[in-house]
C-alpha cells in the first residue's frame, strides 16, 4: 500500500468514526425526545434553529440546509410543526414565491421544556462515547472547539 492508499485509508476510517459517533447520538436523542415528548431530532432542529434566530424567520431553504434535508422533506416537516402551532409560515412581503417560518409561542415553549432533555442526553451520549476507544480522540476533538 501507497502513501496516498494510506491518505484514503486515514480518510475513510475518520468517516466511519465520525459516522458511528453520529449514529449513536442520533439513536439516543431520537429516543430520549420521542419518549418524553414526541418530537424528533430533526424537529427539534428546526425549532431550535428557528429559536436562534432571535425573533427573526427564515427561509425554507434556509431551514433545509440546517436540518440536513431536501426542499420537500422539509416542507413536509414544516407542515407537521405547523399543525402542532409550533411554527408559523408567511409570504414574503418583497418575493411572493418566498415562504418563511417563524416559530410560535407555544413551539417556544416546547423548546424550552426539551432543551435541558436534549442537552442531557448528549452530554451522557458524548460521555459514554468518550469511554470507546476509537471514539474517545473524536469526542476529545469535539470537546475542545471553541465555544461561541
Amino acid at each position: 500500500m501507497g502513501i496516498a492508499d494510506d491518505a484514503v485509508e486515514v480518510r475513510a476510517q475518520g468517516w466511519r468514526t465520525l459516522a458511528a459517533l453520529h449514529g449513536r447520538l442520533e439513536e439516543a436523542l431520537e429516543k430520549a425526545l420521542q419518549a418524553e415528548f414526541d418530537l424528533s431530532v430533526v424537529e427539534y432542529t428546526v425549532l431550535d434553529t428557528l429559536a436562534r434566530q432571535d425573533g427573526w424567520h427564515m427561509r425554507m431553504q434556509q431551514l433545509a440546509r440546517a436540518a440536513a434535508l431536501s426542499h420537500s422533506a422539509t416542507t413536509r416537516l414544516v407542515t407537521r410543526l405547523e399543525n402542532r402551532g409550533l411554527l408559523s409560515r408567511y409570504l414574503c412581503e418583497d418575493d411572493r414565491r418566498g415562504i418563511y417560518s417563524t416559530l410560535t409561542e407555544r413551539g417556544r415553549e416546547l423548546l424550552e421544556r426539551v432543551r435541558p432533555l436534549h442537552d442531557s442526553t448528549l452530554k451522557h451520549t458524548l460521555d459514554e462515547a468518550g469511554e470507546v476507544p476509537e471514539l474517545a480522540p473524536l469526542v476529545e476533538a469535539l470537546a475542545a472547539l471553541p465555544r461561541p
